[in-house]
């Protein structure tokens, strides 16, 4: 990983690590492949963190710029999944 996650000095230490998380479950979809339930889980509490869409997409546009693994497309995939799937991205 040669890349920074983007994140907000506005943000405690806990919702750091939570949005990091997100991240990493992202990358986890590409590289290996995540459980529906866990890639979910680690994007509902980024929204706790991000709830306003437009940061939504800033934040995501930015890590996906710079890591090329899309949050958009991944989340959607998820969230169109049925329950208990297995998520893999290419």
């Amino acid at each position: 990983m040669e890349y920074q996650y983007p994140i907000s000095i506005d943000w405690s230490t806990d919702e750091i690590v939570d949005v990091v998380r997100f991240f990493e479950a992202i990358e986890k979809a590409y590289e290996k492949g995540i459980s529906r339930e866990q890639l979910m889980s680690t994007y509902r509490r980024f929204k706790e963190i991000v709830p306003s869409k437009s940061e939504e997409k800033q934040i995501c546009n930015e890590f996906e710029e710079q890591s090329h693994y899309s949050p958009y497309r991944t989340v959607k995939k998820a969230k169109d999944a049925p329950e208990e799937t297995f998520i893999r991205m290419r």
